[in-house]
């Protein structure tokens, strides 16, 4: 992880953009807790993701390596088993560690701010 520039104190870097998407954020949450892998029908649902969403957003974390995806031609239908890899399941927990980082700070600041109203000096206005 890039150490943060003192001046940018909120750009949180840490946020990666492949893992900070929403629909990518329910997936990996979902595979996190489901270390044997979940099946893509049933990880569609706990998602509450479309066929094509979904396979979009598995072809992106599958190329970040982020997570392993798996076939099984036995039967009628090809089944495709979805898995946390190794690395996605360290970045995962890295990006919940800087989004737990992240509330601590806003929750601080929150704190600061009852304190001290803030007041603004005489002149201003809303815009």
């Amino acid at each position: 992880m890039a150490p943060r520039k003192a001046a940018a104190t909120h750009s949180y870097a840490g946020l990666d953009r492949v893992l900070h998407e929403k629909a990518r954020l329910s997936i990996l949450t979902a595979l996190l807790a489901r270390p044997e892998g979940v099946l893509f029908p049933q990880l569609k649902a706990l998602c509450d993701l479309t066929d094509g969403n979904l396979a979009r957003h598995l072809q992106t974390l599958n190329e970040a390596g982020l997570v392993e995806l798996w076939k099984n031609h036995d039967g009628p239908r090809p089944k495709t088993l979805v898995r946390l890899s190794g690395k996605g399941r360290q970045s995962f927990l890295e990006y919940l560690a800087e989004l737990e980082r992240v509330v601590r700070e806003a929750k601080a600041h929150s704190a600061e701010a009852r304190r001290g109203r803030g007041e603004l000096p005489p002149g201003w206005q809303p815009a």
